[in-house]
């Protein structure tokens, strides 16, 4: 990453931009002929069996691609890497390592910016400064150091922890979302992808947070209103800020660190129960979302810390680069998903995901609410452990038929939606790894119970709606019974089926010699554009065309 240590000249960014592009390029025409291609011609089974395989060797090369590059590429890494509870660890493990090894920029290069920043020579902004980092992330890197006994004494600590930004990462930045932009482009002309998420808005969101993670003046106002929440929590903690010793790209805390949340072996060895602290985060997790509206959306192993003390342990965070504020009408949302969620209640479910504003009010949500009413049935209430139990082609055969439901409905993105899903399935994550038994239904209960208490009065009203609603469909029942009847006398009654609707449509893809003629002349021209470039990919598109081209020529002839 020696692109890191300067800014990057006009060709260096070319070359990035180009290189990032290219990679994505890669993997989406081999999974487009993998899961599109091969299955269309009958050869479904082979695109299954080797998508274990498939999905490692993308995970290698984009382990080596983000350590190479550095940049934004490493913080998608690490939300890939933390997926603990949906993503096979044969994906995490090729992905985790990028949590610790990102490379240092050398110490000269960060006094030059502390001393531009500051205004000082380095030996009169600290008394101290180790000149070797004790952690290097995508977009800064910190070191140790200490306060001069004046600011000491007004900052009422004096050990701190300097986090000084990678120097020229304002311009990779500029060159990885320009990169991410032109590919999620790309998925946006793929309608398979478009109808389920909007690509390019998850990019701008993404655009968002990552150029407010390198205003280090923004981070230091963040700290201090995550501690404002919390000052009456005893189980969590947040560094001090010194900000005589803080500037846009140099940030000085209280140094606050201790065991690593996922170093489960030093935690039983200073006699703290990792199980507790999994159901803690989750509890905390849950009050930043529901409670304060304001959360850490970065909350990966590397950002908090557990500290022993007396009486107890503290769950202490640090970077604050990237937070999430959540809007009223988002937050009640939420409130309600979460009370259908204890309460296995499907229709409150469906409800609550209306009000959050995923679904558009033009949505169908019958078969949704027959689909979480399944899933509640069979899989509610159990845990990562119990799931990974449960036979495979049940689990299979459950997540198509519920993942057609959620491909047919119209679905939107609300904002900072997606810091909301990422903080959720990080924690998840998190506490998996530290208790494989962890349960999320249970962490997330006796919170929805407080829910409930608290918002009495408004549970009593939405209770007294539910009983109208109730007594109004039993008053309508026999007139709607009486006109079903009807429609069935005069053979105008139809019922919708799913599985008959699957069936038809497989009958449609069956008439595929015009998809197969598009497929090869589509793998075809990739070939001959790749092939300049990538010799091997080229040449193997180009032989690959030859099975559409079959299909398409000889599908339709009866042989005699």
């Amino acid at each position: 990453m020696a692109a890191d240590h300067q800014a990057l000249t006009t060709r260096q960014a070319r070359a990035r931009y180009r290189r990032i592009v290219r990679f994505a390029a890669r993997v989406m025409v081999v999974e487009w002929w993998y899961e599109l291609v091969l299955p269309r011609i009958g050869l479904a089974r082979l695109s299954e069996r080797g998508r274990l395989d498939r999905m490692r060797r993308f995970a290698r090369g984009f382990h080596g691609l983000a350590l190479a590059l550095g940049g934004l590429m490493i913080k998608v890494g690490q939300f890939m890497s933390t997926r603990l509870d949906v993503l096979p660890p044969e994906i995490t493990g090729e992905l985790d390592g990028l949590q610790d090894e990102v490379p240092a920029v050398p110490y000269d290069a960060i006094r030059a910016v502390v001393e531009a920043d500051l205004g000082h020579p380095l030996s009169a902004a600290f008394t101290a400064f180790d000149p070797v980092p004790v952690a290097a992330a995508s977009l800064g890197q910190a070191h140790r150091a200490r306060l001069s006994p004046a600011l000491a004494a007004d900052s009422g600590f004096a050990e701190v922890m300097v986090k000084v930004q990678r120097p020229g990462i304002d311009t990779i930045v500029d060159v990885d979302l320009a990169a991410l932009r032109r590919i999620a482009g790309w998925l946006s002309r793929v309608r398979f992808i478009s109808s389920r998420v909007d690509a390019p808005a998850i990019v701008e969101e993404f655009a968002t947070t990552s150029l407010l993670e390198i205003d280090y003046l923004h981070e230091a106002v963040n700290a201090e209103r995550f501690a404002e929440d919390f000052a009456a929590d005893q189980r969590v903690a947040t560094p001090r800020v010194a900000w005589e010793r803080t500037a846009g790209r140099v940030l000085t805390l209280e140094d606050v660190s201790a065991i690593k949340i996922s170093d489960v072996d030093a935690l039983r060895g200073a006699g703290i129960d990792p199980g507790k602290v999994a159901d803690e985060l989750a509890r905390v997790t849950f009050e930043q979302l529901f409670v304060h509206g304001f959360f850490h959306a970065d909350p990966h192993p590397g950002n908090i810390f557990v500290t022993p003390g007396e009486p107890d342990w503290t769950l202490t965070f640090v970077d604050f680069g990237m937070m999430g504020e959540i809007p009223d009408t988002l937050r009640d949302g939420l409130r309600d998903v979460v009370i259908a969620i204890v309460g296995r209640d499907a229709r409150g479910m469906v409800a609550g995901i209306q009000r959050v504003g995923v679904l558009l009010p033009t949505a169908d949500t019958a078969g949704l609410e027959r689909a979480m009413t399944e899933l509640f049935d069979r899989f509610g209430g159990m845990a990562v452990s119990e799931l990974a139990a449960i036979d495979r082609r049940e689990m299979t055969d459950f997540a198509d038929e519920f993942g057609d439901t959620l491909r047919s409905l119209p679905v939107q993105l609300p904002e900072n939606f997606l810091l909301v899903i990422r903080a959720i399935s990080v924690v998840s994550g998190v506490c998996t790894a530290l208790n494989p038994a962890f349960n999320m239904w249970e962490a997330v209960d006796p919170y929805a119970r407080s829910l409930v208490r608290d918002e009495g009065g408004r549970t009593v009203q939405q209770l007294g709606r539910q009983v109208i609603s109730t007594a109004s469909t039993v008053a309508a029942l026999p007139r709607r019974i009486d006109g079903v009847l009807t429609q069935l006398e005069q053979g105008r009654l139809s019922v919708a089926s799913p599985a008959t609707e699957r069936r038809l449509l497989a009958v449609e893809r069956a008439v595929g010699r015009v998809v197969s003629a598009v497929l090869f002349a589509g793998l075809l021209i990739a070939g001959v554009l790749l092939r300049p470039e990538s010799p091997g990919w080229g040449t193997g598109l180009m032989v690959a065309a030859v099975l559409p081209l079959g299909h398409a020529l000889l599908s339709g002839r009866r042989w005699r």
